[in-house]
């Protein structure tokens, strides 16, 4: 086997267990909940936390690791995620939890961007770059679709803390084989840090995520509520101001003026969101509504899995073939298809029903992967591949937080099948702006790279 492929599975296994984590709570949640007596924002923080802290952290981290050492910093997310899981595995209340899964965030975030800039710099032609990206799309998406079904198995055999357990030997075996295989590398100019735009976006977030989760319990226009808005809204009109003004910014504003890399971002906050908001309501409705125990659960999410497993290299070589247009638009139409037969659900839905539903949703998000990393990571240099990989992942994590964050607060309002429009909706802008993003008008408009970091 060549190293260069080598390096891939390497870099594979880490963010197999990256994406694993992200879904694979959400089956547990109704075990949490019995447990550790948590509320419904309770169990949506269990999941926000890590994405929250996960985004706020990869653009950092992916810069940081074109400073000093891109398997340095790999090596270091390996540990410092699986010593947290360990952790989080050992978690004697709701609290401590929570505060475990934002360190397990904290080492993951060093993981996701750096794992992507490390293979960009591994895979230098282009069309085999391509295919690179088509089999990480392939496992990051496989992971978090089959999280759920291998969450299902432990939590109906171990017990939801076993969810936690996987992470450890696999986490340790990549460690192990990153020393020994992955070769060191960092940018030939690294980027200046900018602590206050790394508040910012922290603030943003943060403030943004609490608001909307909290908000159902509190009440929209309580001073709390109102307070968190308000003070998102300065964050990112602070972020707006503060960025043009750096050399060197955290996050280049100016990428955005490209329509393929703006839409590609887009795209991924809204399909994220409509994962992430589509685990969260389907685990709660299959174990609360129609009374599956964890075990069947996860494997009513089968269909899902299995089209992510099939269809995701697919992905990868359509953009090698025909760009990123027709993927995109295949990836809109499938979540949007998917998730019509489940706006009419309820506890005695016909199982082959829900079954399509999983199966064209999974689908479509098999294959929204490949073009929007390709579209990042293809709109920068390669000695910019760390903060390039960042801001994609980035705009994945966003997504899932606010998907998990908005769902939760429409299920807490007792409105269910609200929540299934609002993720069929999130299936249409996937289309629509994977439509506008890659027209005539769009490419026309696109920046070179040169161009965009001037």
């Amino acid at each position: 086997m060549p190293r260069r492929y080598l390096v891939l599975a390497i870099c594979c296994m880490s963010l197999l267990i990256i994406s694993l984590d992200v879904t694979i709570m959400n089956i547990a949640l109704p075990s949490i909940r019995e447990d550790l007596g948590a509320s419904v924002s309770g169990l949506q923080w269990t999941v926000d936390a890590y994405t929250l802290v996960l985004a706020s952290l990869l653009v950092l981290a992916g810069s940081t690791a074109d400073r000093v050492g891109r398997r340095r910093i790999f090596q270091t997310g390996l540990a410092l995620f699986t010593a947290a899981s360990l952790l989080c595995s050992l978690a004697p209340n709701l609290p401590m939890l929570i505060a475990f899964r934002v360190l397990q965030a904290v080492g993951a975030s060093m993981l996701n961007p750096v794992a992507m800039s490390i293979i960009t710099n591994t895979f230098t032609e282009p069309r085999e770059r391509a295919r690179a990206i088509g089999v990480w799309g392939a496992v990051t998406g496989f992971g978090m679709a089959i999280g759920p079904v291998v969450g299902g198995f432990l939590v109906h055999g171990l017990g939801w803390r076993s969810i936690f357990w996987v992470n450890v030997p696999v986490g340790v075996a990549a460690l192990v084989l990153t020393t020994l295989f992955v070769p060191e590398s960092r940018a030939p100019k690294p980027r200046r840090l900018d602590p206050v735009g790394q508040l910012l976006v922290l603030a943003l977030l943060a403030t943004v995520t609490y608001g909307i989760i909290e908000g159902p319990a509190a009440g929209w226009a309580s001073p709390e509520i109102v307070g968190c808005f308000a003070l998102g809204a300065a964050a990112l009109t602070g972020l707006l101001r503060w960025e043009p003004r750096r050399p060197e910014p955290l996050i280049d504003l100016g990428l955005f003026r490209s329509p393929p890399f703006a839409g590609a971002t887009l795209i991924a906050v809204c399909a994220f969101a409509g994962l992430g908001g589509f685990l969260f309501l389907n685990a709660l409705y299959l174990q609360e509504t129609r009374g599956l125990s964890a075990l069947e659960a996860g494997l009513y999410t089968l269909p899902m899995a299995g089209s992510v497993a099939l269809f995701s290299p697919l992905s990868g070589r359509l953009v090698a073939a025909r760009g990123t247009r027709l993927p995109l638009q295949l990836a809109g139409a499938g979540m949007a298809l998917g998730m019509l037969p489940l706006t009419w659900a309820g506890a005695e839905t016909p199982a082959w029903q829900l079954f399509a539903g999983y199966l064209l949703f999974g689908i479509g998000f098999a294959m929204v992967n490949t073009p929007i990393t390709n579209t990042a990571v293809s709109g920068m240099p390669r000695e910019r591949a760390g903060v390039a990989a960042a801001i994609a992942s980035t705009s994945r994590q966003v997504g899932s937080a606010l998907g998990v964050a908005v769902i939760g607060a429409v299920l807490a309002s007792g409105s269910t099948h609200a929540g299934w429009w609002i993720l069929c909706g999130l299936g249409v802008a996937v289309f629509l702006l994977g439509r506008l993003s890659t027209g005539e008008w769009a490419r026309s408009r696109a920046r070179t790279p040169e161009k965009a970091l001037a």
